[in-house]
């Protein structure tokens, strides 16, 4: 008796030592060998000091017979190991994509997504709707679905206001409501205006060497030229940006025509049964949520196209601190 506990110890000892430096079939391989060591009875002992099931070690048993021989370079045979948690519980990322959906940031211009929460945070909640799955996995399913890990930036502004979560919230509920009904949705924005002319750009060219493309030595606006506004539509749908580039001034009736534009060339075959078009946009700017000539550019395209137009306005920096 005393002979038996202290030869399992030993292999207590050994498996304790050597098991982080093994992979999947490492571990089976070892676990084997020392069950056939030990002789009769010795896949029930190493089962109780390690913890592996008993089909395992009987396979790695197999493997040494060379009943059971595995490919180069694999660790188990194809169609073994684990199933994805994705197969196995077929609501697993419909619920992750729900905790995130009003929580998502990120560039339309880029496929590029990252989350406001932690991923302990989303595997807590997703623990409480009874998914068994921890943070690391749902770092991977969001990788998977396009999102990245981001940096911080300085963003957040002072004195926040206490309702601003909720317009998102609201806003994203909308967002989806028209989607489901099949109506078209808009996000708008003007972007960077750019000076028009030879001026120079970041980025390289290849260029016979000695020979670059000569631009201006200083980058004061062309009064023949002047400068572009462009001006985006983005179709939340179907994942298409429309750019209208203005050479005038950036207004109200350049914006809701850059719209229209949208609606007549891009749109309206996207959409040839709409009856409603909903429009985000910031609060500030040609598009703002205080600018009367927006509101009745926006009606008059409306009584054009016939069309019932909701506009959403996300929260401004300016209109919380009073700037």
């Amino acid at each position: 008796m005393i002979w038996i506990m202290t030869t399992i110890d030993q292999m207590r000892t050994r498996f304790e030592t050597i098991w982080p430096h093994l992979d999947e079939k490492g571990r089976r391989l070892w676990a084997a060998s020392e069950a056939k060591a030990y002789g009769r009875g010795g896949l029930k002992i190493v089962h109780d000091v390690t913890g592996m099931s008993r089909s395992v070690i009987a396979e790695g048993l197999r493997n040494l017979a060379g009943e059971s021989v595995l490919p180069e370079g694999r660790i188990r045979r194809t169609g073994a190991g684990r199933k994805a948690l994705t197969k196995i519980n077929v609501t697993l990322l419909e619920d992750l994509k729900a905790l995130v959906e009003g929580s998502t940031m990120g560039d339309p211009e880029t496929p590029l997504l990252w989350t406001t929460q932690s991923l302990r945070t989303l595997a807590t909640a997703l623990q409480a709707k009874g998914h068994k799955i921890g943070h690391v996995t749902v770092g991977t399913l969001l990788a998977n679905q396009g999102y990245s890990l981001q940096g911080n930036r300085k963003t957040l502004e002072e004195n926040s206001h206490p309702d601003r979560d909720d317009q998102f919230q609201f806003i994203a509920t909308r967002v989806a409501d028209n989607q489901a009904q099949g109506q078209p949705v808009i996000s708008v924005d003007t972007k960077k205006k750019e000076l028009v002319g030879l001026y120079k750009n970041t980025g390289r060219a290849y260029r016979p060497k000695g020979n670059p493309i000569k631009v201006k030595g200083h980058d004061f606006e062309d009064k023949e030229l002047g400068k572009v506004a462009p001006y985006g539509v983005y179709d939340l749908m179907h994942n298409e940006a429309w750019v209208n580039v203005g050479t005038d001034h950036d207004t109200s009736a350049f914006a809701v025509e850059s719209i229209r534009r949208w609606w007549y060339l891009m749109g309206k075959e996207r959409y040839p049964e709409a009856t409603q078009l909903m429009i985000t946009a910031d609060s500030g700017g040609s598009n703002g949520s205080r600018v009367r000539l927006w509101k009745t550019e926006l009606q008059k395209f409306a009584n054009e196209t016939g069309l019932e137009i909701q506009v959403s306005h996300f929260w401004c920096a300016a209109e919380e601190t009073g700037e």
